[in-house]
């Protein structure tokens, strides 16, 4: 009996020392592709981001189509994960294990707005077949599922490598990068750019009609008719917005970044082409157009020119909002003035200009001579998604822009 306990105690003690020397399995973060899922409105919206390791840190893109946008803020601690989106205040927040990550969406700047998210570790991205049932240009009606709200788009598809692409055109701005697949005669697009969240499904009923359902986000659901029209428009953007009947200049005073007072008056714009971009750091739209803004600046900086950024925000509080377009100016090396004009709720913009009609669309930029007569108001922006339109919006803006540098 003895020799049976010596031998069940040494036992013990082998297991305990295996035990103190066995480390738990580490959890740790794979780097590589993965792909996310938000459920919104009981649908999944799928996207791809990669997760990389720079020595201690690891830095997030996110793929939306043909772009890619570097996450900020990516915070890893034991087995929790949260960063933001590029230069939206919006945020993942989850937990990881293996080869999965499960958390919640959230918009920091909308109340109760919270979206279950999850991923799984997928270093072999797939893509499913398409067909070219949608290619060309198509007229599209939306309407809301909800109440009477209706309006007018240009659909300008294509499959590129055997992908769905495309992007859909609308009087306050495109919906930049669309990306999908068709089986028969069915057809699925996704957009997610950390803001735009959007699900299109639909189905071609002849080879010049289809229709179908369009989610954005938490809430909103509309349903879309579509017929072939290769000479599809939509209203000319520069007519849209425009000063009132008596008004021929805009005048204004907003605090910039450091809560000075600025104002078109100011010696610096005096005798200058100046454009007044309207925006917001919550438009995807804007950002397009603050990218296009800013390379252009660049260039043509040493000419008779200034450009002023007119920020409205998520919220009236200054400090949040200049804290939102100081991180904007940072991340996309923004060059021009920028000043903190208000809040975009309750029409805030409408009512900061009221020499306006209206401020229908984020963004809208202003042209301003060098006289301080206003030649032109463009509502909305057609940016890189839209291919063709991008690129003649950016020649007739050079050309326009010239010529007002020319007028003494």
């Amino acid at each position: 009996m003895r020799n049976h306990f010596i031998k069940f105690t040494l036992l013990i003690s082998l297991v305990s020392i295996i035990s103190c020397n066995t480390k738990p399995k580490e959890n740790i973060l794979k780097t590589g592709n993965w792909l996310g899922k938000i459920t919104m409105q009981n649908k999944e919206l799928p996207f791809n981001f990669e997760i990389y390791k720079n020595d201690s840190s690891y830095e997030i893109t996110l793929i939306n189509g043909k772009e890619k946008l570097k996450m900020t803020n990516v915070k890893v601690l034991n087995d929790s994960l949260s960063f933001n989106f590029h230069i939206f205040d919006i945020s993942i927040k989850a937990k990881f294990n293996n080869d999965t990550i499960i958390g919640v969406y959230v918009k920091n700047y909308v109340k109760d707005y919270v979206l279950p998210f999850k991923a799984s570790f997928n270093p072999k991205k797939t893509t499913q077949a398409s067909s070219e049932i949608l290619n060309g240009k198509w007229d599209m009606n939306f309407k809301s599922v909800n109440g009477d709200d209706s309006y007018h788009g240009v659909g300008i598809f294509n499959n590129e490598n055997k992908t769905l692409n495309g992007s859909i055109l609308t009087t306050t701005g495109d919906y930049r990068y669309l990306q999908g697949f068709t089986q028969n005669n069915k057809f699925t697009l996704y957009s997610f750019d950390g803001n735009h969240a959007f699900i299109f499904e639909g189905e071609k009923k002849t080879d010049t009609t289809f229709t179908g359902d369009f989610w954005a986000g938490k809430s909103s659901h509309e349903t879309f008719t579509a017929v072939k029209n290769e000479n599809a428009a939509l209203p000319d953007a520069d007519k849209l917005t425009f000063l009132k009947e008596g008004y021929h200049k805009i005048d204004f005073k907003f605090p910039d970044l450091n809560g000075k007072i600025v104002s078109l008056s100011d010696k610096k714009y005096q005798n200058k082409v100046v454009l007044l971009q309207i925006f917001g750091t919550w438009c995807p739209n804007c950002m397009d157009e603050t990218n296009f803004l800013t390379q252009w600046y660049q260039q043509n900086k040493n000419k008779d020119i200034a450009i002023i950024g007119l920020a409205y925000e998520a919220k009236t509080d200054f400090n949040y909002a200049k804290t939102r377009v100081e991180n904007m100016k940072k991340r996309l090396h923004v060059p021009y003035d920028l000043l903190i004009a208000g809040s975009y709720l309750n029409n805030g913009a409408s009512k900061s200009l009221p020499m306006l009609n209206h401020v229908m669309s984020f963004p809208t930029f202003i042209v301003i001579d060098k006289h301080g007569n206003v030649r032109k108001i463009h509502t909305g922006f057609s940016g890189p998604a839209t291919g063709k339109y991008y690129n003649d919006f950016k020649t007739e803006f050079n050309k326009f822009i010239n010529q007002l540098l020319t007028e003494k």
